[in-house]
């Protein structure tokens, strides 16, 4: 079934649209378990994508969110503001509106944001901001900017969320470690998962998280990651086993700085679209231990994005 985006819209040419029917995920999650990254499109008749967006998505609704929480078995989202949406919030902040105190979010801000439109999306859940630095998603933001957003958001106790490519993690270093906040990486920084998990390229990540611990990491998106596969399609139960021993690292060195989302509805992905209910069950062979799973999904995403209830 072709999903459509609706409004004066028409999805990018090939795009992939998400999973219809996902299922049934054989891990069951932890009681209270959090998806730490999803986003919501549009829909675009609503909620209208971004002039300067660089593809166009199938529509994605907070209904449909919800409903995959629901089934996947989680009991809460982190909402992640699509680049498809710029700096307009309006998606974001009525999924958290509607979510029943079971979404938080995390926006994109320009520095032109005032402090009454920043206590706004505080009082809606908003939890963090993205600095996004993936090139052929973005436009480059000047630093001494999103520097400005970071001090500013500092202050509400807020988060910065970061989205790069581990080649770009030299050039990125001082910028990165300068940041006021504590600090969550989008997928490990994209590792090139071709290469050893010993190798230089990741630990240079590895020697970022060690030396700074205020830097968080996702372990998610592995159908994004995984060069090899085999792809989280058909009932596959040792999917993107190329993935593992990156993300099985991070989670074991850094327990209580990791979380994991699901990435639904898989934005520009090229080549296929994973069964979600799959992608959870990729969950236990990077989180190999009851302690670990709890964390992963639970204790750090609460601690992070509902700490009044911590």
């Amino acid at each position: 079934m072709s999903k459509t985006t609706s409004g004066d819209f028409t999805k990018t040419a090939g795009w992939l649209d998400w999973y219809d029917g996902p299922s049934r995920p054989r891990f069951q999650v932890p009681a209270g378990s959090v998806d730490a990254h999803c986003h919501v499109f549009g829909p675009g008749a609503e909620f209208p994508y971004a002039p300067e967006r660089k593809y166009t998505p199938c529509d994605a609704s907070k209904q449909q969110l919800f409903a995959l929480r629901d089934h996947l078995g989680f009991a809460r989202n982190v909402v992640v503001q699509a680049t498809c949406h710029g700096a307009d919030n309006r998606a974001l902040v009525d999924a958290l509106v509607h979510s029943d105190g079971k979404a938080r979010g995390v926006a994109t801000v320009r520095r032109s944001v005032t402090d009454e439109e920043l206590q706004a999306l505080h009082a809606a859940g908003v939890r963090g901001v993205r600095f996004n630095f993936v090139k052929r998603l973005v436009d480059f933001t000047p630093k001494e900017e999103l520097m400005e957003i970071a001090g500013r958001i500092q202050k509400l106790g807020w988060h910065v969320v970061i989205y790069f490519e581990a080649v770009d993690l030299p050039e990125l270093w001082d910028f990165f470690t300068a940041l006021p906040t504590t600090v969550v990486v989008d997928h490990m920084g994209r590792p090139d998962v071709s290469k050893p998990v010993d190798g230089p390229e990741f630990e240079l990540f590895l020697k970022f998280m060690r030396q700074h611990p205020n830097v968080w990491s996702k372990v998610s998106c592995p159908e994004r990651l995984s060069v090899t596969g085999p792809r989280a399609l058909n009932g596959e139960q040792n999917a993107y086993t190329d993935v593992v021993p990156f993300a099985r690292k991070v989670v074991e060195e850094f327990p209580d700085r990791v979380l994991w989302g699901t990435d639904w509805p898989h934005p520009n992905l090229k080549d296929h679209m994973p069964d979600d209910g799959l992608l959870v069950d990729f969950i236990p062979h990077i989180a190999t231990t009851p302690e670990l799973q709890k964390k992963l999904l639970v204790t750090n995403p609460m601690k992070l994005y509902w700490p009044e209830e911590v």
